[in-house]
């Protein structure tokens, strides 16, 4: 069976991620058949939208297939490599992709998922999302450009999902822009049916299946975060937080002691660097050049091995402490790439 099942139903592209057992976590072949499908359909007159969506019941996508990474990671990178340019130029393509497209961010929206939504012109929710960038985590760092969509969320909200790792739901995916539309679950297959009869009407169509998400429970803290992850370095969130008094500074400092330090410093250059990208492309280009090497790290090896492998959840960062965490160190990883190794866009968008 297809990891991705591919199909032209009336005028309608439908991408249906199909790897349920794995949460839909994406593989570098998922990614090369979603972009030669993308590609395809590009300059095709048949079809008048794309439709992306994922089998089964437990979630849209978990992210992408972190033990290849941490595995390739261990070795000579090589594979991993790989995956984060074809998955790069996927986030690409669909963020400059010129026929309207429709994410159904159902259930689970994590990492490598938020890469596929967050680009596409419809972002639908529904009362089952659960949206995610948990990668410091891991050692990781908050990718598939989100160094581009994190810094323009209102506020400084983007920079505390960077660092904490928050989860949200609907009426948040809202608030911070990450889902356009919330339609009920049970009105999705509805929804989808009156969209493949009639691409054409898809704004009136969301109008129509716009279900009410609720208060968003962030908008509570929203002042606090602002002050509070606006501050000039992760040491002073840090000191700001321990300062607060609150319950709410208290829960994400318990957050944030779980997280890889070094992890947390370059998410917050990423972002602040990201801010100022002048594209897209130039974005993932810097991303690229992090990716290639915090994957070969030990933060992310140890981070995978405790969290994912062996699940002891007990992560032995190194270094261990923010202050340990050097400038030097950071400019190393954003170092620009040998000649011939830097990351491209597809040529023609």
């Amino acid at each position: 069976m297809s990891e991705v099942l591919v199909r032209i139903e009336g005028r309608v592209g439908r991408l249906t991620l199909n790897r349920p057992q794995a949460l839909h976590a994406l593989t570098t072949n998922m990614c090369e058949i979603l972009t030669d499908a993308l590609v395809a359909w590009r300059d095709d007159p048949a079809v008048d939208l794309v439709l992306l969506d994922h089998s089964g019941e437990r979630g849209f996508c978990a992210g992408g297939d972190i033990r290849m990474l941490a595995q390739s990671g261990a070795a000579d990178g090589k594979a991993a490599r790989e995956f984060f340019f074809k998955e790069y130029r996927l986030n690409h393509l669909l963020f400059a992709y010129r026929k309207p497209v429709v994410t159904i961010m159902d259930g689970v929206t994590m990492g490598g998922g938020v890469g596929l939504a967050a680009p596409s012109q419809y972002r639908v929710a529904t009362e089952r999302t659960t949206f995610a960038m948990p990668e410091t985590g891991i050692g990781l760092f908050p990718d598939v450009g989100g160094g581009w969509f994190l810094p323009r969320m209102p506020g400084h909200i983007g920079l505390w999902l960077a660092l904490t790792g928050a989860r949200l739901k609907a009426a948040d995916c809202e608030l911070v822009g990450i889902a356009t539309d919330f339609i009920p679950s049970g009105q999705v297959e509805a929804f989808k049916a009156a969209l493949l009869a009639d691409p054409v009407a898809v704004e009136t169509l969301l109008t129509e299946f716009e279900g009410d998400a609720g208060r968003p429970p962030l908008a509570q803290h929203q002042d606090e975060i602002d002050r509070i992850f606006g501050l000039e370095s992760v040491e002073a969130i840090v000191a700001a937080l321990e300062a607060a008094g609150t319950d709410w500074a208290a829960e994400q400092l318990k957050v944030l002691s779980t997280k890889s330090p070094q992890t947390l410093k370059v998410a917050f250059r990423q972002l602040a660097q990201g801010a100022k990208a002048a594209s897209f492309a130039d974005n993932m280009e810097m991303e690229y050049r992090i990716g290639a090497r915090v994957v070969q790290r030990h933060d992310f090896i140890e981070g995978v091995r405790a969290v994912i492998v062996e699940k002891d959840n007990a992560p032995k960062w190194n270094p261990a402490t923010l202050e340990g965490v050097t400038e030097a160190m950071l400019d190393e990883i954003f170092a620009p790439l040998a000649s011939g190794e830097a990351w491209s866009p597809l040529t023609g968008l």
